[in-house]
């Protein structure tokens, strides 16, 4: 683990102000990064190297990170479609989501981590049932994640309470487990599937436990209305009432806010977790990110779930993120291609906890990157490479991965997981979950 390695001759794109897109070398010791520099590596790097990269027609920057999803749900690819939330959910998810196993979870997790390390990410918050087989695969794939068991509170008081022990034992079995790639959150599923007083038995256990609370909050007009018809108060206000906000916090969505519910999660340092293709596809509407941003608070990307994307490629949030905003407001500076990345890498990071860990290649940080072949048509001519990554690339274009400074795809071939295995048993597990 402490072999040092170094890139020479790449594009690095490090998300780090102090040091702007250049041609130079970055060097890896065990599970960090060691040093970087513009231009030519120096003589004393090489004589360190125990092992060099030739980084010619490549573009090295960090590993993207999702910050919300249900990994297992990759099972659900292409079963529902064109729907809103609501019938979506009901009719069609939830009914099939009861038959899951842990295998089922176990397969359709795989599934989801293949096509993540496939489109260049690192990092991914999962919310789901079953999550001990979802950290099994994070483990194994050497992924980084925030896991966490997502806790439905619509049921009879005995099964609210095993389902919140559920959730606490898991938290304290894995967090910090896989070497420290993996760690806990506590999550009500949202205020619309939690009575009140069940949610502020998972915010004490949270506070208990010394862990962030990760809900979907605001994501359609209805949710909103049926908030404020029970309980008198938007969402926001709502779960702020509840102790939600009183400690770290990443809500899911957030599309249907006011101006005094972005205030509030500005002033509670909530961050939110944008999700702008799932939103769009059950026409759910479109966050008002800007004044957000504006705001102050922490913006980051999640895909949520292959069936209601349909896919994992964070680099195409960042692209729907960057333009639906300048469609929806008329202003083409709303979400500036940089801000697009930092959302993908380092608003990312921030937003659960591992700021000055990832989302940025600095000296001192973990060793999570990912590298872009640019030998295509896409990416010519070599302009500004953040906006090639923003408007042009796909994550097709990645060719290696990272975590940890181990590597988990070379050239395009992953070396962690079996994918043909994966997409065989995932097949099977549908075929049995539809029949």
């Amino acid at each position: 683990m402490n072999k040092r390695w170094l890139i020479e001759h790449g594009t690095l794109v490090t998300m780090d102000p102090a040091f702007p897109a250049a041609e130079g070398w970055l060097a890896v010791e065990g599970d960090r990064i060691a040093a970087l520099g513009a231009g030519e590596a120096p003589e004393e790097q090489r004589q360190l190297a125990e092992a060099r990269v030739d980084g010619r027609g490549k573009i090295y920057m960090p590993g993207l990170i999702n910050t919300h999803g249900h990994a297992a749900m990759s099972l659900l690819r292409g079963l529902a479609d064109d729907l809103n939330l609501q019938d979506w959910l009901e009719n069609h998810m939830w009914p099939m989501e009861a038959k899951f196993t842990g295998d089922d979870v176990y397969w359709g997790s795989a599934l989801a981590a293949a096509e993540m390390i496939l489109s260049g990410t690192t990092a991914f918050v999962d919310m789901y049932d079953h999550m001990d087989r979802v950290a099994e695969v994070v483990a194994q794939s050497g992924m980084r994640a925030v896991l966490t068991r997502g806790v439905i509170g619509l049921c009879p008081p005995e099964v609210q309470t095993a389902k919140l022990n559920d959730a606490i034992s898991f938290a304290r079995s894995w967090h910090g487990q896989a070497d420290g790639r993996i760690r806990a959150m506590m999550s009500p599923h949202a205020a619309y599937t939690c009575p009140p007083d069940y949610i502020e038995r998972i915010v004490a256990a949270a506070r208990e436990l010394g862990l962030p609370l990760h809900t979907h909050m605001s994501e359609t007009a209805a949710e909103v209305a049926q908030n404020v018809k029970d309980y008198g108060v938007r969402p926001a206000f709502h779960l702020d009432r509840l102790g939600l906000f009183d400690g770290p916090a990443l809500v899911a969505h957030a599309v249907h806010l006011t101006d005094e519910e972005i205030a509030l999660l500005a002033e509670r340092g909530v961050a939110v977790s944008h999700n702008p293709v799932s939103n769009l596809k059950l026409a759910s509407g479109v966050a008002r990110v800007p004044d957000l941003l504006r705001a102050g608070v922490t913006v980051s990307l999640g895909t949520d779930s292959a069936a209601s994307n349909n896919n994992l490629d964070l680099f195409e949030e960042i692209r729907i993120a960057a333009l639906v905003h300048k469609g929806v407001s008329g202003d083409p500076t709303a979400v500036p291609a940089a801000e697009a990345l930092r959302m993908g890498t380092v608003y990312g990071a921030k937003s659960i906890g591992l700021e000055g860990v990832t989302g940025m290649l600095r000296p001192g940080m973990k060793a999570d990157l990912i590298a872009l072949r640019t030998a295509k048509p896409h990416f010519v001519p070599a302009t500004d490479y953040v906006s090639h990554l923003v408007y042009a690339a796909t994550g097709a274009d990645v060719a290696d991965v990272w975590v940890d400074g181990r590597q988990l795809m070379r050239e395009r071939e992953l070396l962690t997981l079996d994918v043909e295995r994966i997409r065989f048993e995932a097949q099977r597990a549908f075929d049995r979950l539809r029949a």
